[in-house]
């Protein structure tokens, strides 16, 4: 008997989108799942599990990178920390570091500082794709471009962190970067790398569903924003995949646009295309 894989139907799509909506206006409040069950008409268990779906994160995951997205804008227009926190709804500052530590990859004070007082090691190395620049802080990968010459990869690098001091690492290359390597040159292990990238809420579950894309498939832009509730966001997901920091690991070079055409690439189309190729021959091999 052949088993039917669950499905989003537009209903299930309708809930998510709606209870989407009530968290973003409610975002500072506090949100017990009980509380939002009823305000969209369903149960608790319902209401978690087809959210979880369709969105890619739980209900509370969710309104916490919308309080993550609050706190980095007051942070960027030069609020304190202390006033930032409260207008985000954060109700404790244990909490709010808690939280910025995943999603800003650095304390808030370090973030309003444009990452004033992080230090980035970083390596380039050459590959069959050309130059690789792969850039790592003391919680995870920060970094992974490719590129032409260590200079113009350096000076990028230096202007998505402008106030983080760059240090050229000088010793033997460590396991992070070999494993970076192994993806590039499609020998990787499968094994999930510590990431330490910062994005909003949105981005996150745009690259979610990259991560979700197997080896050898592609998606469109328009495929991605359905998968995510969000038929309307094809270009959203566009402007997602070209604000990826950190090329393969999240492969956003399996992107495609809807006619089947490769579309654009951060890292240059020539190499999407021989990415694509070779994970491709690698499925059917």
């Amino acid at each position: 008997m052949e088993t039917m894989t669950p499905r989003r139907t537009d209903t299930h799509l309708a809930l998510a989108e709606r209870v989407r909506t009530y968290i973003d206006t409610h975002a500072e409040e506090p949100l017990p799942l009980v509380r939002l069950a009823r305000a969209s008409g369903v149960s608790p268990a319902h209401l978690q599990r087809t959210f979880t779906r369709v969105v890619g994160l739980s209900p509370k995951q969710y309104q916490e990178r919308r309080r993550v997205g609050a706190l980095k804008e007051a942070l960027r227009e030069g609020r304190t920390v202390s006033s930032a926190t409260y207008e985000a709804g954060f109700n404790t500052s244990r909490r709010v570091y808690e939280a910025a530590d995943d999603a800003l990859g650095m304390t808030p004070g370090a973030y309003r500082r444009r990452g004033t007082g992080v230090t980035i090691h970083y390596t380039a190395v050459p590959t069959s794709l050309g130059l690789l620049l792969v850039a790592v802080t003391e919680r995870g990968i920060c970094g992974v471009s490719l590129g032409d010459d260590e200079p113009t990869l350096v000076t990028a690098l230096q202007h998505e962190y402008p106030g983080a001091a760059l240090e050229r690492a000088t010793d033997a290359r460590d396991r992070l970067i070999d494993a970076v390597i192994a993806h590039v040159e499609g020998r990787a292990s499968g094994e999930t790398l510590p990431l330490d990238v910062r994005a909003t809420a949105f981005q996150w579950q745009v690259w979610r569903a990259l991560q979700r894309i197997p080896e050898g498939a592609t998606r469109s832009y328009q495929a991605i924003a359905d998968e995510l509730g969000r038929p309307a966001a094809a270009r959203a997901v566009a402007r997602a995949c070209a604000t990826n920091r950190v090329a393969v690991l999240i492969p956003c070079h399996r992107v495609v646009r809807g006619d089947g055409g490769l579309g654009g690439y951060r890292w240059g189309i020539a190499r999407k295309a021989a990415l694509l190729a070779r994970e491709a021959g690698e499925r059917t091999a």
